[in-house]
């Protein structure tokens, strides 16, 4: 899943960035700046490129309506927050699909076998289940550092925490999604 993540570079047609409103070009800007390390961040946490595609337009998109359509003083942090919640959003509507069809199927309950345990598919789907339950500054810390990729600093600068705040984060929603998904693990046995 995560070697799909292609270079996607920006191609853009000169005649449509001369169309576009002078003060509206720092859009476009932020897109050559920090759509690489966006669509990486989103391919880790959704895992296909339709959502992928479906997120990334729908930040852009709350960028260039933001207040008034003005700049926004942190773009990056903005971004990277967008996206961030659109995917968690994007995530727990999946759960919560999954949950109203499971409960639509009566007198059949879900056996899941040791097989579906190696599924490396089951597993991600159920990893970013719990990232998507995770408080919001473990959750934060967690997509930026290792969905994204960023270092502590980076991470930090974005959230205006510290980097050893970042590493403390860090470790605390590590630990709470190895409990969740030890627990997950002994219901299903």
């Amino acid at each position: 899943m995560f070697g799909k993540a292609v270079n996607y570079e920006l191609i853009w047609d000169f005649s449509v960035s001369g169309a576009v409103d002078e003060r509206q070009r720092w859009i476009l800007s932020a897109m050559q700046s920090y759509g690489q390390e966006l669509v990486t961040m989103l391919w880790r946490i959704l895992g296909n490129e339709q959502d992928v595609c479906d997120v990334y337009q729908n930040t852009f998109l709350q960028l260039a309506h933001y207040k008034s359509r003005q700049k926004p003083e942190h773009i990056k942090a903005y971004i990277f927050r967008v996206a961030g919640n659109a995917a968690v959003s994007m995530l727990r509507h999946r759960s919560a699909e999954k949950k109203r069809l499971s409960t639509a199927i009566v007198g059949r309950k879900a056996a899941i076998s040791t097989a579906n345990e190696l599924d490396s598919k089951y597993l991600q789907e159920t990893l970013r289940y719990h990232i998507a339950q995770l408080p919001g500054h473990l959750r934060d810390v967690i997509m930026l550092r290792d969905l994204a990729e960023l270092s502590y600093a980076q991470v930090g600068g974005i959230l205006g925490i510290s980097a050893a705040t970042a590493r403390v984060y860090r470790c605390k929603a590590i630990q709470l999604l190895a409990v969740w998904m030890d627990k997950e693990r002994e219901e299903r046995e």
